[in-house]
């Protein structure tokens, strides 16, 4: 059974800490999906991967592609064709608990200055949380990563 981490964004920027997470992840040889809910977005994201550091490089792709199922990390606005062992959701792209209990991991990153994404990570931590599905809630305020939060 796996577990939603929820990341609270106030410092980093979305591509920043999506890339880190990333990073982590595929350290720890996961297959990772990216969800969101703008494909203009997720270029936007794709782009960023591309231009990160040299020594830094994130095998990716964008769905839609003839090598979807064997990417790494897929960027998507739907479900994904690489089966992954963690989503990473961004822009408040929906997540369920059934999801969470599945996969090893599910990150939902979330803007802090944003209303409309603290609303709606509001709404998913106490839908999960009433599905008892296993949350944890993330904060960078201090300028690192705590857990401030755990069901």
């Amino acid at each position: 059974m796996g577990a939603a981490y929820f990341y609270h964004l106030t410092r980093r920027s979305l591509d920043v800490a999506l890339t880190e997470l990333l990073e982590a992840a595929r350290k720890r040889n996961m297959v990772v999906a990216v969800r969101g809910t703008d494909l203009a977005r997720l270029s936007w994201l794709d782009e960023k991967l591309w231009l990160g550091a040299d020594d830094g490089f994130l095998p990716h792709g964008l769905a839609g592609g003839p090598h979807d199922a064997d990417q790494p990390i897929l960027l998507t606005i739907g479900e994904a064709a690489n089966g992954p062992a963690c989503v990473m959701s961004v822009d408040g792209a929906a997540v369920s608990a059934e999801e969470v209990a599945a996969l090893e991991r599910v990150c939902i990153l979330f803007d802090g200055n944003d209303e409309a994404q603290l609303n709606t990570a509001r709404g998913q931590w106490k839908a999960l949380k009433d599905a008892g599905a296993s949350a944890q809630y993330w904060s960078e305020e201090s300028g690192r990563w705590e857990k401030k939060a755990e069901t």
